[in-house]
């Protein structure tokens, strides 16, 4: 039986994120703890939530397991419905075989049978490696009025920085008449957010002509786009105005984080448009009569007795007398031991600093220490790039 959704969203978060490695070993990019309480994966849940989008498919294909757990049955936002609701989808096999997604399109391709069954208008595409708080409903009215075949999000960036992300160049309606992935020269600045909004009908038959094709990448910036822009389909390009952050990398993980910390913050968590998590259910954090704090977010259940500055600190952290952390982000269940000194690093979860022992840089880079890790004492230094400590 068929359940008419005007809209439906499919959530790509499949990646390994190659270049947050020491964070990715063991988890899904979307996994990856971020502010103290959340995972990146909560951002695109919970703008759907927010938006009135009920009906989410969430592709996943790389270490899964901590992902899937997380997902559970939607309930932390809102999306246990009896009727759409979220759907975790992994590659599956078939009579004709089994294959792994190949790339963003053809990940959409191999669940077409989950959109036909709602029998949508439309369909968001979405990534799971960003942050950001998006009303997709006014984008998708936009998309309407436009009579468009997609829209995709864009944000305008710093002349310096466009070289990096796929860029738009568009009329003075909005309308794209140009997409080049990550130019030298970028003639715009104007840059994709990998966030789409399609036509269902349009969209369907450019992944079925893509994947007969057999050629190329199999992914929307590559194939589907500049295929829909060639055939002069009606594409519309819709700029979005707010914070928005790419966690792609080490560095600006580690930035997003610290901008959490600033006097004027890029976004409430909470208020009108709140990003739900999954509660850990933990007691109250402790602050020992010894410990400094200051400019930090503390989470519950962890215990400070040492000095920590300018740092976020997630749930179950133990920071023992003594100890000193400083601009860092200390991910869940960490422990740094009494006398240990942790300056400007990356603590992934369940790893441990021991007592003395002293993580950081003499250039200032970031100093990553991957998911159940011991430090013993030692200095890190000279570092040339993000180091992993073990």
């Amino acid at each position: 039986m068929k359940i008419k959704k005007k809209c439906v969203a499919m959530l790509l978060a499949g990646g390994q994120g190659s270049r947050l490695y020491a964070l990715t070993q063991k988890v899904a990019k979307p996994a990856i703890p971020y502010g103290g309480k959340y995972r990146i994966i909560d951002f695109p849940l919970s703008n759907c939530t927010n938006s009135g989008v009920d009906t989410v498919g969430v592709l996943t294909q790389y270490q899964p397991l901590v992902l899937n757990e997380y997902i559970g049955n939607g309930q932390p936002w809102d999306l246990d419905k009896m009727h759409g609701g979220v759907h975790v989808l992994p590659p599956y096999q078939t009579a004709a075989g089994a294959s792994w997604y190949e790339g963003t399109a053809n990940a959409i391709y191999q669940n077409m049978a989950f959109i036909e069954r709602y029998d949508p208008e439309y369909v968001i595409v979405l990534g799971g490696d960003h942050i950001y708080k998006m009303d997709y409903s006014k984008m998708l009215e936009f998309h309407v009025e436009n009579d468009a075949a997609s829209t995709i999000a864009v944000i305008d960036v710093p002349k310096e920085e466009a070289s990096r992300f796929g860029i738009m160049t568009c009329d003075e309606n909005r309308r794209v008449t140009e997409f080049t992935e990550k130019p030298k020269e970028p003639k715009s600045t104007l840059a994709s957010m990998g966030i789409y909004i399609f036509t269902w009908s349009k969209l369907k038959a450019y992944l079925i002509e893509n994947e007969n094709a057999n050629t190329g990448s199999k992914d929307f910036g590559k194939d589907i786009i500049p295929s829909m822009l060639k055939n002069e389909e009606r594409l519309f390009a819709y700029e979005f105005e707010g914070y928005w952050k790419d966690v792609g990398t080490i560095d600006s993980l580690w930035e997003a984080n610290m901008d959490l910390l600033k006097e004027k913050q890029p976004f409430e968590m909470n208020g009108k448009w709140k990003i739900y998590s999954v509660d850990m259910a933990m007691p109250p954090h402790y602050v020992g009569p010894k410990a400094k704090i200051k400019n930090s977010l503390v989470s519950e259940g962890s215990m400070i007795c040492g000095e920590v500055k300018n740092s976020v600190i997630f749930p179950g952290v133990r920071i023992a007398k003594g100890a000193k952390v400083s601009n860092s982000v200390i991910m869940p269940f960490a422990k740094i031991e009494a006398d240990a000194v942790v300056e400007k690093a990356i603590v992934a979860q369940n790893s441990k600093i021991e007592a003395t022992a002293q993580v950081g840089s003499d250039d200032g880079t970031i100093v990553v220490i991957p998911e159940g890790e011991t430090v013993r004492p030692m200095v890190v230094s000279d570092a040339t790039e993000n180091v992993n400590v073990g």
